[in-house]
């Protein structure tokens, strides 16, 4: 699922915008932390900053019709795993980043002597203390997520120097938040639509691996969706869950047989019917889905499946039915229509809630052109014309996993705290151009209230005793992992609650 080598610490040293992946090499990334130490008043001796997700204070985006009130922390025991636990400073890559920064500058600004003075007090453990909430919490946006600090005087300044690979959590947080949205979408009209949340789990399959920049993309973005789903064609994200995270279960995410154009066409056009009946015969006794468009999705519903292939349909079972996949043409109004062609071939019935439901071992996925938007046209557009929304399961691929960036949740890494000529002081920024921007004050902690809601505390005031225990855990200290979560403990703590459906159907 994994590259089999990896290098271990591509950024320890490196932060700024080049990058070289040879093995044992190292990676700058992100803007130009490397003067940064020099420019942090005089004696300086503590920099602390966190990690949140923006609480948006002005309407959406037209293009999202998603407001994203809560997120789903995830992916930040992945980054400490990969990149920043043991020994991740050496004298080779000291000096590596020494050239190249000369180079870059055209100046001696890299910090040679601070990274010296890690790999000597340290032995290339890096003296920073994180904590975060636990993975998989839903949290609404405005909240803390983790903090950063130096827990050495002498390295004030690396507390920021981490933050470019830290904010790359922004990714599995964002995959993983907005899968979880389109979960409760799917679950309320699921619930609406047949009573129950029966193979909920199985609604949204991931087809993005061939549409993410690259093959850790597709391994962090799949395994945040897997947070939610288990349903998956993208298998690097069940090696980064296993290496990572670990779960009880033999693998995270399943898939069953599917066809795609090209098992389709090179039967050629005449023949169509000849590759759908081939298919169905090699997987008796397992679900298989079938993309039916390479010529007319309408005539193949009506004539191939409703009409020649129908007796061999039909002794499928409800454990392995026939998955009829339409991918083009208008997404609501092609699947609207294949519910209507198949509706007349087969026998349907309505379920205890009033909707139509195709036999069980018959099913349509919906895999083009779905993102968060269509999906809930289409649900909202199968319950107006009263069809169950479990007769049909939805594909997504670059919404899912690459039609994203950092602003959808503005996600953002600030400092909030200092410690200068032995004084504490609490520090923010206030743009008069963008109060959105305004940043957090002080140490932070995160507490639940008596109502169960969600209290990010500024200025050090966590320890009040009225306010309970800080929600926020030491995951990382001085170049070790100090707390660590299972998969199966991120699913439960993401996992759709009854007040997420029912006030939805109410």
């Amino acid at each position: 699922y994994l590259p089999q080598q990896e290098s271990p610490f591509p950024i320890s040293l490196l932060s700024s915008s080049w990058c070289c992946s040879c093995s044992g090499g190292s990676t700058l990334t992100g803007r130009s932390s490397v003067t940064h130490y020099k420019q942090y008043p005089p004696n300086t001796t503590k920099v602390y900053s966190y990690f949140e997700c923006r609480e948006k204070k002005t309407e959406s985006s037209k293009s999202w019709k998603v407001k994203y009130d809560t997120t789903v922390f995830y992916g930040l025991q992945y980054i400490l795993h990969k990149y920043l636990k043991g020994k991740v400073v050496t004298l080779a890559k000291i000096q590596e980043a020494k050239e190249v920064y000369r180079e870059h500058f055209q100046d001696d600004v890299f910090n040679e002597k601070g990274w010296k003075y890690i790999l000597e007090k340290y032995d290339g453990h890096l003296p920073i203390e994180i904590k975060a909430v636990p993975e998989g919490s839903v949290i609404p946006r405005g909240n803390v997520l983790f903090t950063v600090e130096s827990t050495d005087p002498e390295c004030y300044w690396l507390t920021n120097w981490v933050e470019t690979i830290l904010v790359q959590v922004w990714y599995p947080i964002t995959v993983a938040t907005n899968s979880r949205e389109q979960k409760k979408i799917l679950a309320r009209y699921l619930l609406e639509t047949s009573g129950n949340l029966d193979k909920l789990e199985y609604k949204l399959h991931d087809f993005g691996y061939r549409g993410v920049s690259s093959q850790e993309t597709a391994g962090i973005g799949a395994s945040a969706h897997l947070v939610n789903f288990k349903g998956t064609d993208t298998v690097a994200g069940i090696g980064v869950i296993k290496k990572y995270y670990g779960t009880k279960d033999p693998v995270p995410g399943y898939s069953v047989p599917a066809a795609e154009h090209s098992t389709i066409t090179a039967w050629g056009k005449d023949h169509e019917r000849d590759a759908f009946e081939h298919i169905v015969r090699q997987f008796p006794k397992v679900p298989v889905s079938i993309v039916s468009d390479s010529y007319d999705i309408f005539n193949a519903c009506e004539k191939i499946w409703g009409e020649d292939l129908r007796s061999l349909i039909e002794l499928r079972s409800a454990d392995a039915p026939l998955i009829i996949r339409p991918d083009s043409g208008d997404p609501l109004d092609t699947v609207l229509k294949v519910l209507e062609i198949l509706g007349k071939k087969f026998t349907t019935t309505e379920n205890c809630k009033g909707y139509k439901v195709l036999p069980p071992y018959l099913r349509v996925i919906q895999g083009d052109g779905v993102d968060i938007n269509t999906l809930q046209n289409i649900v909202e557009g199968m319950k107006k014309h009263r069809w169950s929304v479990e007769n049909v399961s939805f594909g997504s691929g670059g919404a899912l996993l690459q039609k994203l960036t950092r602003d959808l949740l503005s996600c953002c890494f600030k400092c909030s705290f200092v410690v200068t000529n032995g004084l504490g002081l609490n520090v923010f920024k206030d743009p008069v151009a963008d109060p959105n921007k305004r940043s957090k004050k002080g140490r932070l902690s995160l507490h639940r209230t008596s109502t169960g809601d969600f209290q990010t505390l500024e200025e050090g005031k966590g320890d009040l005793e009225k306010y309970g225990p800080d929600l926020l855990r030491t995951v990382f200290r001085n170049g070790l992992i100090t707390k660590t979560y299972t998969f199966d403990e991120v699913r439960d703590n993401a996992k759709i609650r009854n007040c997420d459906v029912e006030e939805f159907v109410n």
